[in-house]
């Protein structure tokens, strides 16, 4: 028999249903075997892990903000992706907007996956963006490749990405479901938003009270009724007010194609903690209270929230306006996407939760929801994405010494555990000295 290029062998290895002892058995980059630990299998190289480290599927972080080409100081490719894979992450879906162009036509697509070309250390796929007037331009960059679109139901927090009014968002969803794809949606509701005292000042407390969980509950029901009538599929982002959870359970249960998520962010902090100034905090919708924290846990042991992924977005840090602390002027994203598996296991832990249910979140779920076929899970078939975490390791977080471009994270000198110790993409490992190797993705392809 011909020797497999790699085979690494785990006292633990995490799968669908759970941990056990395996041989993993690597050609051409696909996984080939999954064998008893002690099984016979040659191979060029052999690896056996050591007794306190488990072998996980490599993550999918389908909620990502590179920013490249326009916002370049804010974020890059390479940076971005050298991010993900110090953090187990194998895949990442860039959002459409914060760079410039956005991603809303064919040509800027084009230009964002020319610019991605060389700078990829792990795999990389496209959102499109559904904005004003461009509903011509969603069935060809469906057909060009792209996961899906996205759209705000406000002021996304740049000009040149514009939000859907109730008019527009049903003209683009009727096209959409033409071509089944898929529309995902920042869910806040704009004149819920405008009705709210606006956001000033360095008290965190005043900026919680200008984006209510109103916004949120008001702009979900009002896409749930959308979807209905078009039958479109529709993916709820980080859904941060668990007000929202029976709201997607009746729609589900009604036949209504929607999906949801949340973030590390909002399974790890609580208002209550976040103090005065602290604008690395600052996300939108924002970080909620400890109650409305642990219902959004109890939505994912209930699979009303189906996946966790980082909505990685960063700045620079002049632009959280550190000197100030003012909540109103500070952009909002949180910069966290080589810190989400660790984040999220740290909490899960406590829950009760095990390593299994977080690659489910993390990994084979948000595969599945962007249709891709060989990532996401330890199984025959499947690319060779993997990772090494030890589980039981703990750690402070030094943002200097992440590989995001600027130093601002709201995880600083957190105590986290779960390290990663190394990545492989298709079975080679990730050298982020090295140059770097990562594929562009198209939906619909198989890896």
């Amino acid at each position: 028999m011909t020797a497999l290029d790699l085979v690494i062998r785990a006292r633990r290895v995490v799968g669908a249903a759970g941990e056990r002892a395996c041989a993993v058995g690597v050609r051409d980059g696909r996984i080939t075997a999954v064998a008893p630990y002690d099984a016979d299998l040659a191979a060029t190289e052999q690896v056996h892990l050591a007794d306190d480290e488990v072998l996980l599927s490599g993550l999918v972080d389908a909620h990502v903000h590179v920013n490249d080409p326009g916002r370049t100081d804010w974020e890059g490719f390479t940076s971005a992706t050298r991010a993900a894979a110090a953090g187990g992450v194998t895949t990442i879906i860039d959002m459409p907007l914060n760079s410039i162009p956005p991603t809303c036509d064919v040509p800027a697509l084009e230009v964002k996956r020319k610019t991605a070309q060389n700078q990829a250390y792990v795999d990389v796929g496209f959102w499109g963006g559904a904005i004003p007037g461009n509903v011509p331009d969603l069935r060809p960059l469906h057909d060009a490749g792209v996961f899906g679109f996205k759209c705000f139901l406000l002021h996304s927090g740049v000009d040149e990405f514009p939000p859907l009014d109730h008019a527009q968002l049903q003209a683009a969803m009727r096209e959409i479901s033409a071509f089944d794809g898929l529309l995902i949606v920042h869910a806040e509701d704009a004149h819920r938003i405008d009705d709210a005292p606006p956001p000033h000042g360095a008290t965190y407390l005043d900026f919680l009270h200008s984006r209510p969980r109103v916004a949120e509950t008001e702009a979900v029901a009002n896409v749930i009724e959308l979807a209905r009538a078009t039958d479109c599929r529709v993916h709820i982002l980080h859904v941060s007010s668990s007000d929202v959870l029976p709201l997607l359970a009746a729609a589900r249960s009604d036949g209504v194609r929607i999906t949801a998520e949340t973030c590390p962010h909002y399974l790890t902090f609580t208002a209550e903690e976040i103090p005065d100034g602290a604008t690395q905090y600052k996300c939108c919708p924002p970080i909620r209270e400890a109650e409305n924290r642990e219902r959004l846990w109890d939505g994912l042991r209930d699979g009303v929230i189906d996946l966790v992924v980082s909505d990685h977005s960063p700045s620079t840090i002049e632009l959280k306006h550190l000197d100030t602390g003012d909540f109103g002027t500070a952009w909002g994203g949180i910069a966290s996407l080589q810190l989400g598996l660790p984040a999220v296991w740290t909490e899960a832990r406590k829950r009760g939760f095990t390593l299994a249910d977080v690659t489910r979140w993390m990994s084979q779920a948000p595969a599945a929801q962007v249709g891709l076929r060989t990532k996401g899970r330890i199984e025959v078939g499947y690319d060779a994405d993997l990772c090494v975490l030890t589980p039981d390791e703990t750690f402070v977080v030094d943002p200097n010494a992440l590989q995001h471009k600027n130093a601002i994270t709201p995880y600083a000198d957190r105590p986290l555990t779960g390290v990663v110790r190394r990545t492989w993409l298709r079975g080679v490992p990730v050298d982020i000295e090295a140059g770097p190797r990562g594929r562009l993705l198209n939906r619909g392809e198989r890896g």
